[in-house]
């Protein structure tokens, strides 16, 4: 049965560097951790969901400029240098930094789609592809922002791993309403509401999770407990009006910038590659000795099982 499994690459690729021990090395000192332990979560991922299809979702523009004009504090604490013209750079370490180009490479050779969209994160390629496509889907985050995305209906689920590999959750409608209290549709809202400091949205001064689920369980979105927030008679407390009203313009902003785009112009998944395959010819041969090479250990070679299985 075919099953298309979404990477949000950037969140994975940042936890095998912190999750694998920066001693492996190449020869000449250069580390390989991240490269190694994305391409062990790969091969596992792959083989246990049993994905056919899979794309790599690149932030192409990891905060762009169109969110930061509506919040400008928008991932503001995590810029390392405000570039002119295109887009910031953000804090990474020095050595994560530099395995991300083979990164590229290996997920190319391994004929792993990679697609990013410019002025858009991986967030919003997640969110196209996985708003369209004609099978079931898992997207693969530590991101909890796209579990807007679950759809039970739709057969679309995250697999979330915030608690490391070893401690995957799989992400259903059941499993955001009893974490939250909120519908997948209205976690956007959710959040909105509460904000994320890890992102730097502020929320509304004086609400809270359970605040927020509250009122968007008697008033259905954010949109409805607006209108309501207008209407004398709408049911709200007056000092739960006097804190929207407060955070006004945050809120004509914020939906737009927590809301992942879901109708981005990408390639379909035959353009972009992305059913798995076994790896033959050249690519192969090159994998293998990159494995030598940098020091990558059986981690190429479980890559490769995991894709040879994928006939």
């Amino acid at each position: 049965m075919p099953r298309l499994m979404l990477l949000d690459t950037a969140s994975l690729y940042f936890r095998a560097f912190y999750g694998v021990p920066d001693s492996i090395r190449r020869q000449d000192g250069t580390s390989v951790n991240a490269v190694r332990g994305l391409m062990d979560m790969i091969a596992r991922l792959v083989t246990d969901y049993e994905a056919t299809h899979l794309v790599a979702c690149w932030d192409n523009d990891w905060r762009p400029q169109w969110r930061v004009d509506l919040i400008p504090s928008y991932k503001a604490h995590r810029v390392a240098e405000i570039v002119t013209g295109a887009p910031d750079l953000e804090t990474v370490p020095d050595p994560l930094e530099a395995q991300i180009p083979l990164i590229r490479h290996v997920l190319d050779l391994a004929g792993i789609a990679t697609v990013g969209v410019d002025d858009h994160e991986a967030d919003d390629v997640v969110g196209t592809y996985a708003s369209q496509a004609d099978m079931p889907v898992d997207v693969v985050t530590g991101d909890r922002d796209l579990f807007q995305l679950v759809d039970d209906e739709r057969d679309v689920r995250v697999i979330y791993t915030a608690r490391g590999m070893k401690n995957l959750e799989v992400v259903t409608d059941v499993v955001v309403v009893g974490k939250y209290r909120v519908l997948p549709r209205q976690y956007a809202d959710f959040a909105t509401l509460r904000g994320d400091a890890s992102d730097g949205l502020p929320g509304v001064a004086g609400i809270g999770e359970k605040t927020a689920a509250s009122l968007l369980a008697g008033h259905g979105s954010l949109a409805g407990l607006l209108e309501a927030a207008n209407d004398p008679a709408g049911g709200l407390s007056a000092a739960v009006r006097a804190k929207l009203e407060a955070a006004a313009d945050y809120l004509k902003a914020a939906p737009a910038v927590v809301g992942v785009v879901r109708d981005l112009d990408v390639p379909t998944l035959t353009e972009a590659g992305a059913q798995l395959r076994p790896v033959t010819g050249r690519a192969r041969e090159e994998l293998t000795e990159l494995a030598v090479d940098w020091n990558l250990g059986g981690a190429v070679k479980r890559l490769l099982a995991a894709l040879d299985a994928r006939t």
